[in-house]
């Protein structure tokens, strides 16, 4: 698939609406799927037409409500389209925090939601002996949330304990430094909470789906391509609005000042709404491997050239 068809396969399946069905709805769509792909029909246009609209519903709501690798039915905050819903509210309070201690907080809640996200969402693969692959990763998730939400609020503190009121200083910490940082912190947090997919590594499988072998360097893509949609999703969040909103008052379409906070609301929302299926597009969720790219063991028992992997989202 192109960019395009991932974007607008993606636009449809972040629908909120998905998020109102039930698991035995969820799971109906399922049996359905299998029974509409192996049901003959005749080859009129209609009937192509029509079940081919089908389809295209049911693959939106298991899209967006069933964990490709386990089947298992994704908890409804940590579906694709409780995305928006979720981590809006906390995106536009940190945007015009002025505290450090609020600013923290606010990162907080963020990362811990953003890191939930990515837990539920990943790939699959790696298994847990006796807890320890959970313990590990609440323990990783724990400290990469507190270590962002740290770094987020470190420029604010800064400026408030040392009085730095200059135009320049506010310019730099309040418009221009939280654009990076979301980024980079996202990015980090996904790398870290999904680390054991680089140690234990990730099933890879041939082009009938067939699971060929457990690839690490499958699994460092993997993280990798899912680190840096994170990082433009969140980083183009903090870093379109101000631009968007500096355009706005310079051309003077906003003439009463007090509308600029609504305004300024309204461009996030929709930076973000917008930002949301272009991250999911930016890499296929089936990813894809080369066969020059994957450890000697896996490529000594098939002579397959190209293989993928469940990327997570």
């Amino acid at each position: 698939q192109s960019f395009l068809q991932r974007f607008l396969l993606w636009a449809d399946a972040l629908d909120p609406l998905l998020l109102l069905k039930s698991s035995n709805e969820i799971t109906r769509t399922r049996l359905l799927i299998q029974i509409n792909e192996k049901t003959p029909i005749e080859p009129t246009q209609n009937n192509q037409s029509q079940r081919c609209s089908n389809l295209l519903l049911f693959y939106f709501l298991f899209k967006s409500s069933v964990h490709p690798d386990t089947d298992k039915i994704i908890p409804v905050l940590f579906r694709p389209p409780g995305r928006f819903p979720s981590v809006k509210f906390c995106v536009l309070v940190s945007s015009v925090q002025r505290q450090a201690k609020h600013s923290f907080f606010w990162q907080f809640v963020f990362h811990t939601y953003t890191t939930a996200f990515t837990l539920v969402n990943g790939n699959g693969t790696p298994k847990a002996e006796a807890y320890s692959l959970q313990q590990k990763q609440l323990f990783l998730g724990l400290g990469a949330i507190s270590y962002s939400a740290c770094v987020g609020a470190l420029p604010l503190a800064f400026v408030n304990r040392y009085s730095l009121k200059s135009s320049l200083m506010q310019l730099v910490v309040r418009k221009l430094l939280p654009a990076p940082l979301f980024g980079l912190t996202s990015a980090f947090t996904v790398a870290m909470v999904r680390s054991p997919e680089f140690d234990n590594g990730i099933q890879v499988m041939d082009r009938n789906g067939k699971v060929v072998g457990v690839s690490k360097k499958a699994g460092e893509k993997a993280v990798m391509e899912t680190a840096l949609s994170r990082a433009v999703l969140f980083g183009t969040t903090f870093f379109l609005p101000e631009v968007l909103m500096y355009c706005v008052q310079r051309a003077r379409f906003v003439k009463n000042p007090r509308a600029l906070g609504p305004v300024r609301m309204f461009v996030v929302m929709s930076v973000l709404a917008g930002m949301l299926p272009v991250s999911f597009s930016m890499f296929p969720q089936c990813g894809e491997i080369k066969r020059a790219d994957l450890e000697p063991e896996i490529l000594s028992s098939t002579e397959e050239t190209e293989f993928f992997y469940n990327r997570g989202i």
